[in-house]
């Protein structure tokens, strides 16, 4: 844990997991994008630890990645009937891993390739409205009971099963 990093604050924050996070294990912690979020489905997959990037990753932890993102990508699917998910890590704005799982709608434009990119500046800014809270809360409730019922292999066990 870094005392500066946004990420690692957020996963010591009680009400960010109670409102977004879905579960969390030894490696990974998987949450839905807080407020404002710029879609219903949006969800995050960190670290737990504190890392930049795959480089960083210790044995164990590049054994259970692919695994993960395959179960968290296959979630969002599930949860939002989308027809991709895209896979996305920067790592600029905090930089600790967090892949941002994006649900791809074929007929909203806004979630298409890098127009993705632009919604998610424009709901930052207030010129587009985020995805409605109920909405989010929809989503973040399922996705625990599926996680107790399928856990990610190696990864996250749901905080609230």
């Amino acid at each position: 844990m870094v005392e500066t990093c946004a990420i690692c604050h957020l996963h010591r924050q009680i009400c960010a997991a109670d409102s977004y996070e879905i579960g969390r294990g030894g490696l990974w912690l998987l949450r839905h994008h807080p407020d404002p979020a710029p879609l219903a489905g949006w969800l995050l997959l960190d670290s737990v630890r504190h890392l930049g990037g795959p480089a960083d990753f210790t044995a164990a932890e590049a054994s259970a990645w692919g695994p993960a993102v395959q179960w968290a990508s296959a979630l969002v699917r599930e949860l939002t009937g989308c027809e991709r998910v895209y896979a996305i890590a920067f790592g600029e704005g905090a930089p600790h891993l967090h892949l941002h799982l994006i649900p791809r709608f074929g007929a909203d434009p806004h979630t298409a390739a890098w127009s993705v990119a632009d919604h998610y500046r424009a709901v930052e800014r207030g010129e587009r409205p985020p995805a409605d809270p109920v909405a989010v809360a929809a989503l973040v409730v399922p996705g625990r009971q599926l996680l107790a019922s399928n856990p990610v292999p190696h990864g996250c066990h749901s905080p609230h099963s």
